[in-house]
């Protein structure tokens, strides 16, 4: 349950990254509180995710979670330029999230 628990931690990570951008500086109220819910949330989940995890374990994926989620979020939505530099640097991080959890 606890890998469950870490997985959705960083479904929210990524979730409120997106959310405050849209925020606009915390200048729009909806996004602004979806911001802050999930945010709690995704905390939540991670501090019941590293009662069982080791914490550079738990927090490595949890990161990288987030920054494969955000990155690929951010080009599909906001229409973010990436360069085949950068598109390989992120797909290692998620061979390394793969890898932790496997190993």
């Amino acid at each position: 349950m606890h890998w469950v628990y870490l997985v959705f931690a960083g479904l929210f990570e990524t979730f409120w990254v997106v959310m405050l951008k849209l925020s606009h500086g915390f200048t729009r109220p909806l996004p602004t509180i979806a911001t802050l819910v999930s945010m709690t949330l995704s905390f939540v989940l991670l501090s019941r995710a590293l009662k069982v995890l080791p914490l550079g374990l738990g927090y490595a994926i949890w990161t990288g979670i987030g920054i494969v989620g955000t990155f690929v979020i951010g080009i599909v939505m906001f229409h973010d330029a990436v360069t085949l530099g950068q598109g390989l640097c992120v797909l290692l991080i998620l061979i390394g999230i793969v890898g932790l959890r496997l190993m």
